[in-house]
């Protein structure tokens, strides 16, 4: 009789995980080989990644200080609270 503490599913998950862990092995490994071919290639593709992403960083630095400018505009018209608002309050007698 065969005993097993784990399921069926937790052998098959395993299974699964060690084949994309191979795959991504492979794939870094073929990177690799290409990268040592052609290296200028992936240098300027480097580059053009990290242009990429200083681009976005400084579109979406602007945006957030336009926006916190407004913002700020908005708070400063104002005299310290809200339009049309009235409080009431209740005295109880006791």
């Amino acid at each position: 009789m065969d005993f097993r503490y784990y399921t069926n599913a937790i052998s098959q998950a395993s299974k699964n995980f060690a084949m994309g862990i191979f795959t991504v092995g492979l794939l870094l490994i073929g990177f690799g080989i290409i990268i040592i071919a052609l290296p200028e290639l992936f240098a300027m593709l480097a580059a053009l990644v990290f242009f990429a992403a200083g681009v976005g960083c400084a579109v979406t630095a602007v945006k957030i200080y336009f926006a916190q400018r407004r913002i700020d505009k908005m708070g400063s018209d104002d005299n310290g609270g809200r339009k049309n608002v009235q409080i009431h309050s209740e005295h109880y007698d006791l």
